[in-house]
């Protein structure tokens, strides 16, 4: 087999057998194939497109290509749960613990944040000590112990996809429905769970800006998940504006706990109630067979494990099992604080009718909250805390947001793009608030 005839077959338009990409993820994977040729591939099935079968074959190949977690040790039928990016998703955090104390065990690998949107494992991070360094033992020991441990990513795990995605890069084929799926997948099937609830953001602050691409992901992603044996579910949820009031590491962290003790923001919750209900019923914690009843169910269970503390215990227990400081779980004036905090205020009366949730994203990064590239450092205590939303009226002059951060010029360069990323008309919207669950697949 040659890969020059390869690149030809899809070059013209022709489908390509398991064999075949099976030889370029494995010769690529191991340095046989070079960036060029897999580039002209890339770019052939940019404009040619993938079959479902390629696909499916694509994402098994890239998730063969390195190690595969083994997570058969764990008792229960393990749920994970991925999201696909956007400003202020926090959602981990909070709904991790919520699944755990309903007894779904949660064994998950998480990633850090690259420009504007947040990573699970910076955020776990701002609890002073907290390490994500895990052996595979210790994990999953951890796992079998007290149900729930989060951990980084291991460079092993579907290696074929990080070369790969370092190349479409700097290719312009990253925006590809196949390539996007089959790398978000190749992951998740990598890391060994029974059962998949993805949350698809669709919006301004997302990858997929429009609607009908998040539904086209979800659906491909559901498909490659059911065709591997696995049950998966797709929520798509909104991302026309920041999920929560806070952006940035320390202050998720405290929103996430603030949720757990009872009182965080109502989208925050809806949409950990929404997944985690998915994530129970994939679990077989529901015995309703009626899905609406088990919808019932599984957030009745959810909200009890809130309101009676449960929730919030497991959280500290996970701080503590990977050396965090679990006191700051119920007093969050241990968590990094910035020295500087700006308010911004609304230079006119009206109706906050748009958010461009990508430049509330853009605003974090330039307050110390985000990273450019792999090697910036992230500025824990940095961020954003939204005082008013979509479809809230504002005074002049009144607070729409808090800048946190430890240089007072960003402060400044922040403020300046955060009042252009907000839209205030003197008519009310006929649409109050956006519906924050798109659908479900």
């Amino acid at each position: 087999m040659r890969m020059y005839d390869v690149i030809m077959k899809k070059r013209n338009g022709r489908e390509l057998t398991c064999e075949e990409i099976r030889y370029f993820v494995e010769g690529y994977t191991r340095g046989e194939i070079p960036d060029y040729q897999a580039a002209a591939l890339m770019m052939a099935i940019y404009f040619q497109k993938m079959t479902q079968e390629e696909t499916f074959y694509l994402t098994m190949a890239m998730a063969e290509s390195g190690d595969r977690l083994d997570l058969s040790a764990i008792k229960g039928i393990k749920v994970d749960k991925h999201s696909t990016g956007g400003v202020g998703d926090k959602t981990t955090l909070a709904l991790a613990p919520m699944a755990a104390a309903c007894g779904i065990p949660v064994a998950k690998m998480s990633g850090r944040g690259l420009g504007h949107t947040g990573g699970t494992i910076d955020k776990l991070e701002s609890f002073p000590g907290f390490q994500t360094g895990l052996s595979e033992k210790a994990f999953l020991d951890q796992v079998n112990r007290i149900g729930i441990a989060i951990m980084g990513q291991t460079a092993d795990l579907a290696p074929a996809d990080k070369k790969l995605y370092a190349l479409r890069d700097v290719t312009a084929t990253v925006d590809n429905m196949s390539l996007i799926a089959s790398s978000i997948m190749s992951k998740k099937l990598a890391a060994g769970a029974d059962a998949i609830v993805l949350d698809v953001k669709t919006g301004s602050g997302a990858f997929m800006k429009s609607r009908e691409d998040a539904y086209a992901l979800a659906g491909e992603m559901v498909k490659i998940g059911k065709a591997a044996g696995k049950q998966t579910v797709a929520v798509i949820s909104d991302m026309d504006q920041p999920l929560g009031n806070a952006v940035g590491n320390a202050l998720e962290v405290k929103e996430a706990i603030d949720t757990l003790k009872g009182r965080g923001p109502e989208d925050f919750l809806e949409l950990c109630l929404t997944l985690g209900s998915q994530m129970l019923i994939a679990g077989g914690r529901i015995q309703e067979k009626d899905p609406d009843a088990a919808l019932r169910e599984a957030r009745k269970m959810l909200l009890h494990s809130i309101e009676s503390g449960s929730a919030l215990e497991k959280l500290e227990e996970l701080v503590k099992a990977q050396r965090g400081d679990g006191r700051a779980v119920y007093d969050t004036s241990l968590l990094p604080k910035a020295s500087v905090v700006v308010e911004v205020k609304a230079p006119s009366q009206g109706w906050i009718t748009q958010i461009a949730c990508d430049e509330i994203g853009m605003c974090s990064l330039i307050l110390g909250g985000g990273r450019e590239t792999k090697e910036s450092t992230v500025d824990l205590s940095a961020g954003l805390l939204l005082k008013k939303k979509t479809g809230d009226f504002c005074q002049a002059g009144e607070t729409l947001a808090q800048l946190h951060t430890n240089d007072p010029r960003k402060a400044e360069a922040a403020r300046e793009r955060f009042l252009n990323a907000y839209v205030i008309e003197e008519e009310r919207p006929s649409e109050k608030k956006p519906a924050l669950i798109k659908g479900i697949l």
